[in-house]
């Protein structure tokens, strides 16, 4: 083998260490448990990536700009309480509304959307007029969205239990699948290309789009070539929260209940997929394709811990670990080029 060969090989296993280590992490999972592999663990795979493909793509335009956002899985469990709330049986009996109407399954999931929208417009409005740094205005945005939360989710008469006995049909249009060839898609999946597809054409095909990655690349540039830097962040950000609140909404679905602790946590998945798939914190770099990918390798790792009974404070250090290399890797990549 050539020395040249040897220094591409040795460059590339540098740069995609994280994968390297993510593969082997995978094939020591399916060496302990061969069973792992199995169209039935597949398919849950898929169904909860789904939701966390929806919440990764919004966080990763939030990184693509220079920016991070730590308050995403608590706007995720915000919006799940609010749409779980609003769309119980009418027959359960410890409904938070027993006097409200069946209500149209696609209403309270718009009014979710929009309030983690609006949290989304105030982390936009603070870092983009106020200069407060992404970090700080996330986490605190992070701290009150809980405390909003919590506030909504402990109502009397019933005090603080899971919000349960949901409308089926709002449980099927998250746990639903069609048949397609003899395997059934879920709706989730469904939803989430749809996401991947809107977010796509954003991306690539817009001026908007243009002006996030220009942002992300060069602030002082962008702004000097005419990009208006305060209305790029707010559609980022703003976009941001809605996904994080459709997220929300399928997830209490998916799982068929919400409490005030929905979504945490989901945020450092979703910082690490993106990180994964080669969304960088240096700003500028990321696409659709890799942040799907960074997921399902990422849900992939989450599943298969679980599934051979790894014990649950272990997967939380493993994920640090994770998300500490990664960003190193990207770090080393930048300085390397500059």
């Amino acid at each position: 083998m050539k020395i040249s060969e040897k220094k591409d090989i040795k460059s590339w296993m540098v740069n995609n260490a994280i994968l390297v280590v993510l593969v082997a992490l995978l094939v020591i999972i399916v060496v302990i448990e061969p069973s792992f592999i199995s169209l039935n663990n597949f398919r849950n795979i898929l169904s909860q990536a789904s939701t966390r493909v929806i919440i990764a793509l919004g966080i990763g335009a939030v990184i693509i700009t220079q920016g991070t956002d730590l308050s995403a899985g608590r706007i995720v469990g915000l919006s799940a309480v609010v749409s779980a709330s609003l769309l119980q049986s009418p027959t359960y009996a410890y409904r938070m509304y027993p006097n409200l109407p069946q209500l149209p399954i696609i209403l309270p999931i718009l009014i979710a959307t929009v309030v983690a929208g609006i949290i989304g417009l105030i982390n936009g409005l603070v870092i983009s007029k106020l200069k407060v740094t992404p970090f700080i205005t996330t986490l605190g945005t992070q701290i009150i969205v809980y405390g909003l939360t919590s506030t909504y989710f402990d109502r009397p008469p019933y005090g603080a239990q899971p919000i349960g006995g949901l409308d089926p049909k709002y449980m099927k249009f998250a746990q639903g699948s069609i048949n397609i060839g003899g395997f059934r898609i879920p709706y989730l999946v469904i939803y989430a290309a749809i996401v991947s597809v809107f977010i796509w054409i954003l991306w690539n095909k817009t001026r908007i789009g243009k002006n996030i990655f220009a942002v992300g690349g060069n602030p002082e540039a962008a702004v000097v070539s005419g990009v208006d830097l305060v209305k790029t962040l707010l559609v980022v950000y703003i976009l941001a929260g809605a996904l994080y609140g459709f997220a929300g909404s399928l997830e209490a679905a998916r799982v068929g209940s919400a409490t005030n602790n929905t979504g945490n946590m989901y945020e450092l998945d979703a910082i690490a997929a993106c990180v994964v798939g080669g969304v960088s914190f240096t700003g500028g770099i990321g696409t659709v394709s890799g942040i799907i990918i960074g997921v399902l390798i990422f849900q992939v790792i989450n599943y298969g811990l679980a599934f051979i009974g790894v014990n649950p404070y272990l997967q939380y250090i493993i994920k640090g670990l994770i998300i500490i290399i990664a960003v190193a890797i990207d770090t080393r990549k930048y300085i390397k080029k500059k």
